[in-house]
């Protein structure tokens, strides 16, 4: 074979080779362009779903109770065991429960405003115990199992008040409202074995519930209730 032509023909594969992978290059630029346009777009729409979700505490007694019943709410997207309104930094739910650092057990509940409103969780959250218990919840005594509602905006406070004195005026129950209506403070989750009680500990938390008569009292008050109380415009 003729060297020269043998060069030469190699001079020509190596420029068809940089042109293609010039060509390649100008090529990859528009994909990448679009890729990095729908990520984005993705990354956008995921942090205004993010920026969509609203937050509320309350206390209503037992925990693995009230998260239960918030959880199976549409539009709910997350509810958290944890303590508020105490004194103590990161309590334990011994400390908690032994009545030690003036926290309430309390749930944190994250929500999809376009889904459901914070009026609709305050009405479930009254039907989910006796609110007019000031001194505990069913068989939990003490402030750590009693009434409240953590307000984290003016908002939430007008219609927390707004929903006590509905139901005050209405004679629905025989005492006071003792909800307690406080800004919202410091968040403590629970230990992690307390998270979705309800689903690891089926069976304890079906005995608890049931002997604890909190359904039983729901079924007596509510049955047939649908009555949005609130006063609040």
């Amino acid at each position: 074979m003729d060297a020269d032509f043998s060069i030469r023909h190699k001079k020509a594969l190596n420029i068809a080779d940089k042109n293609n992978m010039e060509n390649n290059q100008i090529n990859k630029f528009p994909r990448l362009a679009l890729l990095g346009l729908v990520l984005l777009t993705l990354t956008a729409a995921e942090t205004m779903a993010q920026s969509e979700q609203r937050v509320a505490y309350f206390a209503g007694g037992c925990f693995w109770c009230t998260e239960t019943d918030f959880e199976n709410i549409d539009g709910v997207s997350e509810v958290i065991s944890g303590f508020m309104g105490g004194e103590k930094a990161n309590p334990s739910y011994s400390d908690v429960a032994g009545g030690r650092t003036q926290h309430r057990e309390t749930v944190k509940v994250v929500f999809d405003p376009q889904k459901v409103s914070y009026q609709n969780l305050l009405s479930a959250f009254w039907r989910m115990h006796d609110p007019s218990d000031a001194t505990g919840s069913f068989v939990d005594r003490g402030r750590q199992y009693s009434s409240a509602i953590y307000y984290v905006d003016d908002a939430q406070r007008r219609l927390a008040e707004g929903g006590v004195q509905a139901l005050d005026a209405s004679g629905k129950f025989d005492t006071p409202i003792a909800t307690a209506i406080e800004p919202a403070g410091a968040f403590y989750p629970a230990e992690a074995y307390h998270q979705d009680y309800y689903l690891k500990s089926s069976l304890k938390y079906k005995y608890y519930r049931y002997r604890s008569g909190r359904d039983q009292f729901i079924e007596k008050t509510w049955a047939g209730d649908d009555t949005v109380y609130q006063i609040a415009q």
